[in-house]
Formats: C-alpha cells, sequence, structure tokens
C-alpha cells in the first residue's frame, strides 16, 4: 500500500556528543525527530473528484503515521459519543491540509484507514467473528497486507453510464426508469448512518434499504426533484433495488476486505469479509 517504504519506520538519529552540535525541533535541544510519512494508494485513483477537488487526477494521498496524537481523539468520549472521532483522526493524518476528510470517497477513506491500523498498531488484526456455519463465535487473525484495491468495474460493460462528474446512469430492469446515483463520501455514509440510526429502533431497522438508495439516488429520468426521487423510491421494484445497489458496488472503488477464514469448532472454510469493529483501533494489549 505504501509507495514510500524507505521512509517508513526510521527511528531519529542520536548525536554523538563529540560530533556536531545536537539539532533543535521546536526549540527543544536534542530532538530531531520527524514523524514519518507515507504515500497510500487510492482505489479511485482521483478519477471521481471534481477539478477544483485536491485529489482531482491523484491516484494517492500522503498521511503521517498515527501518533499519540491520534490515539488521543479515538478515546475522546465526546468525539466517540458524535461520531466525529475517526473524521477528526482522517484529518489530522493527511499532510495535505486542503483535503476535507469528509469529501473524500468512502473507498478512500477505508484505504487510508487501513494503512493507518498498519503503520499504527501492525498488519496483524486480531478481532471476533461469528462461524457462517455453525455460529460459534470466535477470535480469528486477519492479515490486513492481503487486503487488494478494487478499483471498480468498467461502467459500460455492466450496461451503465459514466456521466464523468462521479454519477452514473443506470436503467433499471423492471420499471425501465433511468435512475442516476453518486458515489457517496464520507459526508453522505455519516449522514446516511445518522438517519438509519436516529429513530425507534423498529423504525430505523426497517427503512435501511430505502434510506440507502435516498443517498445514493439523484435523480430519475433526469428529474432530480426529491419528490420524483422519493416516490421512485418508495414503488420500487425489489429487482430494481437489488440491481441498483449491485451496480453500486461493482462501479464503486473500495477496498477488498474478504479473507479466508476456518472455524476453530466445526473445520468450516470459506471467505468473509473481515469485519471492522470497535478493536479496529483500539486493539487489546
Amino acid at each position: 500500500m505504501s509507495r514510500n517504504k524507505d521512509r517508513m519506520g526510521m527511528a531519529p538519529t542520536r548525536p554523538e556528543t563529540s560530533g556536531p552540535p545536537p539539532q533543535i525541533a521546536n526549540g527543544i535541544e536534542g530532538f530531531s525527530f520527524v514523524v514519518p510519512t507515507e504515500f497510500v494508494d487510492l482505489p479511485s485513483r482521483g478519477k471521481f473528484y471534481s477539478e477544483s477537488h485536491p485529489l482531482h487526477g491523484q491516484d494517492s494521498v500522503e498521511i503521517k503515521q498515527m501518533t499519540a496524537k491520534e490515539e488521543d481523539i479515538l478515546v475522546n468520549r465526546s468525539y466517540l459519543r458524535n461520531g466525529s472521532a475517526i473524521e477528526r483522526v482522517l484529518q489530522s493524518v493527511i499532510v495535505d491540509k486542503r483535503i476535507n476528510a469528509s469529501t473524500l470517497l468512502v473507498g478512500d477513506r477505508n484505504a487510508i484507514l487501513i494503512a493507518m491500523r498498519i503503520t499504527g498498531y501492525g498488519n496483524d488484526y486480531e478481532t471476533k467473528v461469528s462461524c457462517p456455519s455453525c455460529g460459534t463465535s470466535q477470535k480469528y487473525e486477519f492479515d490486513l497486507f492481503e487486503t487488494n484495491l478494487e478499483h471498480g468495474e468498467a461502467a459500460e460493460e455492466l450496461g451503465v453510464t459514466d456521466n464523468g462528474d462521479g454519477t452514473f446512469d443506470c436503467l433499471l430492469p423492471k420499471s425501465g426508469v433511468t435512475a442516476t446515483f453518486k458515489l457517496l463520501t464520507g459526508a453522505d455514509e455519516k449522514q446516511l448512518l445518522q438517519k438509519i440510526g436516529g429513530g425507534k429502533k423498529m423504525k430505523a431497522a426497517s427503512s435501511i434499504i430505502t434510506s440507502q438508495l435516498g443517498s445514493m439516488i439523484t435523480a430519475v429520468n433526469g428529474d432530480s426533484s426529491k419528490k420524483a426521487i422519493e416516490y421512485v423510491i418508495c414503488n420500487m421494484p425489489s429487482m430494481d433495488s437489488r440491481h441498483l445497489r449491485l451496480m453500486y458496488r461493482l462501479t464503486a472503488p473500495n477496498v477488498d476486505l474478504t479473507q479466508d477464514f476456518a472455524c476453530d469448532n466445526c473445520d468450516h472454510e470459506q471467505e468473509v469479509e473481515v469485519p471492522l469493529g470497535a478493536d479496529f483501533f483500539w486493539p487489546d494489549r
């Protein structure tokens, strides 16, 4: 993932007493350590950002490695309560401060978060997994180096039209409606999670699919009005809903988190998606 390996993991050199005078960092004599940085490859390769976005046409982004400052952000109770901890730590590690972390595409955010986890706590990630066969919950170790970037399948091969501005047109097979959908950013994802989790549990659970579609769809048959979009979503046949969500998943650049899993209890083996739980940035030490 890093294309700047020579700069990773380099400890600061300690000046010899008989050598040149010690360096001064931030007015403190004897400290010359600079936090290493690395370049993280972006699944989007900068293709789906507007021309005014700092990442337009960029296939990587420079981040600094995690420090105690970022750990403070991750354990801040206020940030955890309002859901801003991840957003703030992303903003903290991105070197180019013109980049607003909330405007990053979800797949690019995931790539950065995984790179942060590797540099901060290593590539071995142990977490609880429920066996798909017997249901036994067990601790299982995944290797984050084994993740792969997905740049998204070619839209034309899927029968989807790439509009060149981060949106796509998809003909829904059952209703014949042309739905225009966008790739979600961090801000979109946060808004979606708040909408799903903001009401009563039963109501929130029953609106997951329609809320997801509402976050994706920007127009129907060229009509971008909220009324038209809501009507189509509420009356969309299940076949159309599944087709649209599949087209989104295939065209959206992201990180492939599927890895092999073997159950300790029943010996069942299959590929599973690595669960990014609460222990992803808070490993049990």
